[in-house]
């Protein structure tokens, strides 16, 4: 309707050059007059609405994709961060262009062979003159995608990389300062910014030169079509009402070709976000799909377990395969880079594995739904990360919360006494990534987190690399009490202390599991054994000896 309505000005202008000038009847100017201001109206109410629609529409995208890209984006982060960011920000950029003003020339575009009709019905030459001015602009629509798709495609995986570079300087932003790695850093990223600055002004330059063209030819051609216009006026074969009339069908027929050329950056760059997010979700599995299991036991097998990283030369876990019943505690020893916390990730459900697969009774951890992910698995990374809020809300994981059950993880994790000493106790805000707390306070909070709900398995990574002594007695009163209700608890730790409640020992080298059985008859095969050395004799008594037996 919008379209349509554009063509109250030309239709206007021919009814004011044929009726109103060579009858010279005031009234009927009037009456044209407000006819059109009335279309013109209409007009700009409906444009005003498609603005509202198209507004409303990116709103609408981000309501039914945000969950499901949100929940993807976290299960891919621990694969791939940078992946995993590039996929919200894909959403960010689908949303905006969705609701820019940059979709307008592909909803306005169908309407081109419409306006080239009309110019047929003014003169045939007219509508030969508007396909070949549109088959012309086209064309330089065409070799704008050509010669700037390359260069918007490098220039996003710039940005990509250098995004993920200064978050990372961020993350490390202690350490930098520290050993003065800041101009280092900032050389790194000046580069970085450099080369995505390059291949965006080239991109750019192409579009600038383009644009200028296409709008330089629809001057050109809607001139054309006025001189044309005129020459059929001249031949009476138009009115003259058609001249002024061809000129903006011209321009209103080319209008939606030049602004594509504008805003072609910006389409290719919402294609690709369009491509990516959809590939992505095609690939992952549906959550509605997952079927909701009854309570779990923590009961746990691993059969043939391995994992390598994308790109690794080798696989970091190979062949892992144990089972523990609950109320079982193990705990995973074993060098630095073994694959202790990748087999605690995978563990989890936080990492796919490559080969072989994780059952909690008898079901696969990576098929639960987020629901039974929630009530079953308690997990204590060995970096432990914090959440803006509250530590009620941190321990409650962020969910709707109950106060007895909060009350009750902090008490089991030893750290309740703890938390009512903060300023506003268990409202006390935590800052992003719980800045506002030591390292030793963070731990014992993400071990409340891990407890929150009397979760069947247990899965503590490090979990006293950062507690004083207090604190380390406070965890294995949590390891035994987890034990005495019937929860599988798995931790990794290199100090014995954590020993005492452990009823299996699993040691990790390299990737293989190389002892699993008792804790004590593991502790006993690594001890040294003792080495039997010969007595050495002098050599005067054995001449002696060998004398006497002569």
């Amino acid at each position: 309707m919008v379209n349509l309505l554009v063509l109250t000005s030309p239709l206007y202008m021919m009814q004011v050059y044929d009726r109103v000038l060579g009858s010279g009847q005031v009234a009927t100017l009037l009456f044209l007059s407000l006819i059109a201001a009335f279309a013109f109206a209409a007009l700009a109410g409906l444009d005003s609405v498609r603005g509202y629609i198209l507004t409303r529409l990116g709103n609408f995208l981000d309501l039914r994709l945000r969950d499901p890209v949100l929940t993807q984006a976290m299960a891919l982060a621990s694969r791939d961060p940078g992946a995993a960011r590039r996929l919200v920000d894909d959403l960010g950029t689908l949303r905006s262009y969705l609701a820019s003003a940059g979709v307008l020339p592909f909803v306005d575009a169908p309407w081109v062979p419409f306006f080239i009709a009309v110019m047929f019905l003014l003169h045939p030459w007219l509508g030969f003159l508007g396909i070949g001015a549109g088959v012309l602009l086209f064309g330089l629509a065409l070799l704008n995608d050509v010669l700037s798709r390359r260069l918007v495609h490098e220039a996003a995986q710039r940005q990509g990389l250098s995004a993920e570079f200064v978050g990372s300087a961020l993350q490390s932003s202690e350490l930098i300062q520290a050993m003065g790695m800041q101009d280092a850093v900032s050389a790194r990223y000046r580069a970085q910014l450099d080369e995505m600055s390059l291949a965006n002004r080239n991109a750019g330059d192409i579009g600038a030169v383009l644009s200028a063209v296409s709008k330089a030819v629809r001057m050109m051609l809607q001139s054309a079509a006025l001189g044309l216009g005129a020459y059929l006026v001249l031949r009476a074969e138009m009115s003259p009402g058609g001249i002024i009339a061809g000129s903006v069908l011209m321009g209103r027929a080319l209008a939606p070709i030049e602004q594509t050329i504008g805003s072609w950056r910006q389409f290719l760059g919402a294609r690709e976000a369009y491509a990516r997010t959809s590939a992505f979700l095609k690939s992952a599995p549906a959550e509605d799909e997952r079927i909701a299991l009854p309570q779990l036991t923590g009961r746990i097998a691993v059969e043939g377990l391995g994992y390598q990283m994308p790109g690794a030369d080798r696989p970091t876990l190979r062949g892992i395969s144990f089972g523990i019943e609950p109320g079982t505690a193990l705990a995973i020893v074993g060098p630095s880079a073994s694959g202790k916390s990748t087999l605690c990730r995978l563990l989890v459900g936080a990492l796919l594995p490559s080969a072989g697969n994780v059952r909690i009774d008898n079901a696969d951890v990576t098929t639960l739904t987020t629901a039974d992910a929630a009530r079953t698995i308690g997990y204590l990374p060995q970096n432990i990360d914090l959440f803006a809020g509250s530590v009620r809300d941190n321990i409650a994981r962020l969910g709707i919360a109950d106060d007895a059950a909060v009350v009750a993880a902090a008490q089991a994790a030893g750290c309740h006494d703890m938390i009512l000493r903060l300023p506003d106790g268990y409202q006390t805000e935590l800052g992003p990534r719980g800045m506002f707390l030591s390292g030793g306070q963070r731990q014992r909070i993400g071990l409340a987190r891990a407890l929150y709900g009397n979760p069947p398995l247990l899965v503590l990574d490090e979990p006293n690399s950062n507690l004083d002594q207090e604190g380390e007695k406070a965890l294995v009163d949590t390891i035994a009490q987890a034990k005495e209700r019937g929860a599988t608890v798995i931790v990794v730790s290199h100090r014995s202390s954590l020993l005492q409640p452990i009823d299996k020992l699993a040691v990790l080298r390299e990737g293989l599991l190389e002892k699993f059985g008792d804790r004590d008859e593991v502790l006993r095969e690594m001890q040294p054994r003792p080495v039997h050395k010969p007595v050495l004799v002098p050599v005067n008594d054995v001449a002696a000896s060998a004398g006497g037996q002569a």
